[in-house]
């Protein structure tokens, strides 16, 4: 994996979009850590198998070593560097980039960086300029990555407010027992709990929490539904809730793994009546 399985459940707890970033360059035992990491292939294959490109690209005030200048529109101030998505658009890909960007993400954290999702705050055309890109695919996100700036911008208390980052739904708004028609409680989910939780803190665009849950009764099997937002990125040409669905499955698997808790993606989509048409089924965890 490349960080410490060991701690993971509270990396994901720590981690937070960061902003604003102090000007100093990252460290080379960092950056040896973080090309080792890239260029191992396995953390890249998520879990329907298929291999995201995942690139590291160096700038000084916002601008390349090829003397591309990146447009964040304003939103990050000092990044040292960006880390650089490159996907297929169609469901799984979107949701196993997610997945293997979200690990990504985790690891840094773990190396105490500091790194914030971005979707639809960057330009990509300046983005494309850098990297090289095939035919079929395009930039689903970037982050930038440095050391998070201990006194950050009023910008960034504002938007943090704006998007309600820190107003996470209760586990009854996202997680169901065996039906849509029974929400799910702490109390009754069992092992599961920590995993399920993790799935609760992680972060999502706009913070919508697209994931919702179903547990079946006998605590072996959980379904994994989006509940899309009608026209949410559409102007963008991708669903970028189908990222959060990779991020979900991400923070979900990793705390099983560090709790031994053993079980594999599958799917098999269960004869569960859904609520409404925006709710459409995606895998399904099962216990080994």
């Amino acid at each position: 994996m490349g960080f410490q399985q060991s701690v993971i459940i509270e990396t994901m707890k720590k981690r937070q979009s960061v902003r604003t970033y102090d000007t100093r360059n990252i460290s080379e035992t960092h950056l040896q850590k973080i090309e080792k990491y890239m260029t191992d292939e396995k953390p890249f294959i998520g879990p329907f198998g298929l291999q995201g490109n995942i690139q590291l690209v160096h700038v000084t005030n916002n601008v390349t070593d090829k003397g591309i200048k990146l447009g964040t529109y304003g939103f990050i101030k000092n990044p040292r560097a960006y880390i650089v998505g490159v996907s297929e658009n169609n469901k799984y890909a979107l949701v196993d980039f997610g997945y293997t960007f979200h690990r990504l993400v985790l690891f840094l954290t773990d190396l105490e960086l500091g790194t914030c999702w971005m979707g639809g705050t960057f330009n990509r055309n300046s983005f494309e300029k850098e990297i090289s890109i095939s035919d079929g695919h395009f930039i689903p996100c970037v982050t930038p990555i440095g050391y998070r700036k201990e006194k950050q911008r009023m910008f960034d208390k504002a938007l943090r407010y704006v998007v309600k980052a820190d107003n996470k739904k209760v586990w009854e708004k996202l997680f169901y027992d065996a039906s849509f028609e029974e929400p799910l409680t702490k109390e009754h989910a069992g092992d599961l709990e920590t995993p399920i939780e993790m799935v609760r803190i992680g972060p999502s665009a706009s913070n919508k929490q697209p994931w919702r849950l179903v547990l079946t009764e006998d605590r072996n099997t959980c379904h994994f539904y989006i509940e899309h937002t009608p026209n949410y990125s559409s102007k963008l040409g991708y669903d970028m809730q189908l990222l959060d669905m990779g991020i979900a499955m991400c923070q979900f698997e990793l705390a099983c793994t560090e709790l031994d808790i053993d079980g594999e993606w599958q799917v098999e989509e269960p004869a569960i009546q859904i609520p409404n048409e925006n709710i459409e089924y995606i895998v399904s965890w099962r216990r080994k």
